[in-house]
């Protein structure tokens, strides 16, 4: 997307040199891959892959391909929390995120990778920037202004026309939420899964999550430091799911006119190579949850400045926890 992130009101919310991840609390679950066995109980009502016998890995996806880089949009947070279950109290349909990634020109996998995620919920609202409203940017939620305008505008207009969501510059945060954000680490297969809810829609976006991944940096106790990001994109949902979901509350009470996947200026069209999940549910049952699965091509010494575009080794910016 270019511009800025604009916002709706409902209708049916860098290269880094030093960064660290502050740990979750006694609530953390410890890492386990996708194709893999997860640690008993893991996450609530979510069935083990070994208990089903079978790997959860995407397949038919040619590894040599690179996903597609965009923007990181204006609401990327730095020093989120390192979690897999980013819900907190989000309602929303369950949505079990699991990523693999791997090296693009080798299709070996990436371990030891921190990947970042972020979305807005069910109405379109950024953690960290709800002051913004739905999907940030102003001009979303609130009460409309009543009373006839006064005054007639002169001149001609300047600059580029808004759009909604996906790229423009950095927004400061608005306030200290930091619900649906968070980071992992990959596992020896290059596997990271993530518990969140299925993201909701505002004005000028489809449905989608953001993503980074960053390589060469040091886990600590503190989390993870250093390093560099080699990846920013965003992954995408079918025009099928997002319809079922609308049906279902609190999705269906978001009236903000939706952008389609085919309508979204940022999906760049090419299916799972430019980040189009793949879901699996139970047809007319989405409520009880989605099963969303990518592989991600990457290039571990690229380094990404959050624009789409790769930058030049040694250029970067430094990030520190708060």
């Amino acid at each position: 997307m270019t511009g800025q992130e604009t916002a709706p009101g409902p209708k049916h919310k860098r290269d880094l040199t030093r960064r660290k991840v502050v740990a979750a609390g006694a609530g953390a679950v410890v890492a386990a891959g996708v194709g893999g066995s997860f640690a008993a109980g893991a996450f609530a009502g979510e069935e083990t892959t070994a208990a089903k016998g079978k790997t959860a890995t995407t397949s038919g996806e040619a590894c040599y391909k690179l996903t597609s880089e965009t923007t990181e949009g204006p609401y990327y947070i730095d020093a989120d929390k390192l979690r897999r279950d980013v819900t907190e109290d989000q309602e929303g349909i369950p949505l079990t995120l699991r990523l693999k990634v791997i090296d693009a020109d080798t299709c070996k996998p990436v371990a030891n990778a921190a990947v970042d995620i972020w979305h807005c919920n069910a109405l379109g609202v950024y953690s960290g920037y709800e002051a913004m409203g739905s999907g940030g940017g102003g001009g979303g939620g609130g009460t409309p202004p009543s009373g006839t305008p006064t005054g007639t505008p002169t001149g001609s207009p300047t600059g580029s026309p808004p759009v909604g969501g996906g790229g423009g510059g950095h927004e400061e945060p608005t306030d200290d939420e930091r619900y649906l954000r968070g980071t992992w680490r990959t596992d020896k297969k290059g596997e990271v899964v993530f518990r969140t809810v299925f993201p909701g829609w505002y004005q000028g976006r489809c449905v989608h999550i953001h993503t980074k991944v960053h390589v060469n940096g040091t886990w600590t106790d503190a989390g993870y430091e250093g390093g560099t990001t080699c990846h920013t994109g965003q992954l995408f949902f079918d025009e099928a799911s997002v319809l079922a979901t609308a049906e279902v509350a609190p999705y269906s009470t978001n009236t903000t006119t939706r952008t389609t996947l085919d309508e979204d200026t940022i999906y760049p069209g090419n299916g799972a190579e430019g980040g189009l999940l793949k879901l699996k549910y139970k047809k007319g049952a989405i409520a009880k949850g989605v099963v969303a699965a990518l592989t991600m091509g990457i290039d571990p010494e690229a380094t990404q400045d959050g624009t789409g575009d790769s930058v030049q080794p040694g250029a970067s910016a430094s990030a520190t926890a708060s």
